[in-house]
C-alpha cells in the first residue's frame, strides 16, 4: 500500500489567489527561484480550470522543449528493447512530437479516434476518487510541468513526460485503455476508503508498474517504468511474482526507490482479460473480505 500524496508537491492558493507549488527540500528545483516561479505559473490555470473550459495551453520555453526532446531521444531505444508490443503500437499510432512538448488538447485530439480518452489538466495531486473515477468517463488527469533541467532524466514526481509518454501511449492502445476504464468503474462503485485504496494499489502494480512476459521475454507495460530512464533498465532484476491482487493490495514498499517487487502478466490476455475482469467485478465487499482475512491471519 502507498500514499499517493507523497508523489506530488502540494499546490495552494492564498486568499489573494496567488498559487504556490511547495517543493520538498530535496527536490532538484527546490533552490531554483525561477523554476519555483515557473511551476506556480503553470499550476495556476490548471488549479482554476473547470470542466467545460478550454484546456489551458502552456507556452513552453526552449529549455523545457529541450528536456522533452532529451528524454524522448533517450527513452526511444529502451522502449524498442524493453516495452511490450501493445505500448509500441500505441506509441506509433499516437505519434507524439519528440522535439517539443505537446499541448494537452493536442494529445486529446490524437487519443480521441484511438480510444476515446481525453486529458484534463492537473495542477498536482488529484483526489483518488476523482482521478480513478474519471477513467470510467475516458478522462485522464495530466500535469503540465516538466522536471528540473539539472536532471532531465530524473523526476521525483509525475510530470508531463510521465503522464504523456508513459500513460498516453498506453491509452492509445484501445485494449489497454479499456483496462483503465474498468479501473475507473471499479473506483466509482467503491463507497469506502478501503475499497478505493484497493483499486489504487492494484492499479499501481499493473498500469503504473506492471511487467509482462511476451514470447518468453519479460517486458514493461507500466507507465512508471516506461517513463523512467533508469528504472526501465532495472526492472528485470526485481522480485518478479505472478499476478496476485490481494498481495498487491497489502504489500508495503518505499515509493522513493526502484520497486523491489513487481507482478508479471503472462501475456497481453492476462492484462486485458484477468486484470480487466478483476476491476469489472470489484466492489467494497472484496476489500472488506481482505480486511477480515488479514485481521485473522
Amino acid at each position: 500500500m502507498f500514499d499517493e500524496g507523497q508523489l506530488y508537491a502540494p499546490v495552494t492558493a492564498d486568499e489573494d489567489g496567488k498559487v504556490t507549488v511547495h517543493l520538498a527540500d530535496d527536490h532538484p528545483g527546490a533552490h531554483d527561484a525561477e523554476y519555483r516561479r515557473r511551476r506556480s505559473q503553470i499550476a495556476a490555470p490548471a488549479l482554476a480550470w473547470q470542466p467545460g473550459d478550454p484546456v489551458p495551453r502552456v507556452q513552453y520555453t526552449e529549455s523545457e522543449n529541450q528536456i522533452w526532446e532529451t528524454v524522448c531521444r533517450e527513452l526511444a531505444p529502451k522502449h524498442a528493447r524493453l516495452a511490450i508490443r501493445g505500448y509500441l503500437e500505441g506509441k506509433e499510432a499516437l505519434a507524439l512530437p519528440t522535439d517539443h512538448v505537446p499541448q494537452l488538447d493536442e494529445v486529446s485530439a490524437g487519443l480521441g479516434p484511438l480510444s476515446g480518452f481525453r486529458l484534463h489538466p492537473a495542477a498536482g495531486l488529484v483526489p483518488l476518487d476523482v482521478f480513478y473515477g474519471s477513467l470510467a468517463d475516458g478522462v485522464f488527469h495530466s500535469t503540465q510541468y516538466l522536471r528540473h533541467s539539472s536532471q532531465p532524466l530524473y523526476t521525483p514526481e509525475p510530470d508531463i513526460l510521465h503522464e504523456v509518454v508513459g500513460h498516453c501511449n498506453l491509452l492509445a492502445n484501445p485494449a489497454i485503455a479499456e483496462v483503465k476504464r474498468r479501473a475507473g468503474e471499479a473506483a466509482r462503485r467503491c463507497e469506502t476508503p478501503e475499497g478505493l485504496q484497493y483499486v489504487a494499489d492494484v492499479f499501481w502494480f499493473t498500469i503504473e508498474f506492471g511487467v509482462m512476459y511476451e514470447e518468453g521475454e519479460l517486458r514493461a507495460y507500466g507507465a512508471g517504468l516506461l517513463s523512467s530512464y533508469g528504472e526501465i533498465e532495472e526492472f528485470r532484476g526485481a522480485d518478479i511474482r505472478p499476478v496476485d491482487f490481494d498481495q498487491m493490495a497489502t504489500l508495503a514498499y518505499d515509493i522513493s526507490h526502484y520497486q523491489p517487487i513487481l507482478f508479471a502478466c503472462d501475456g497481453m490476455s492476462e492484462l486485458t482479460d484477468r486484470v480487466a475482469g478483476f476491476f469489472a467485478d470489484f466492489d467494497d465487499d472484496r476489500a472488506a473480505r481482505l480486511a477480515r482475512n488479514a485481521a485473522h491471519a
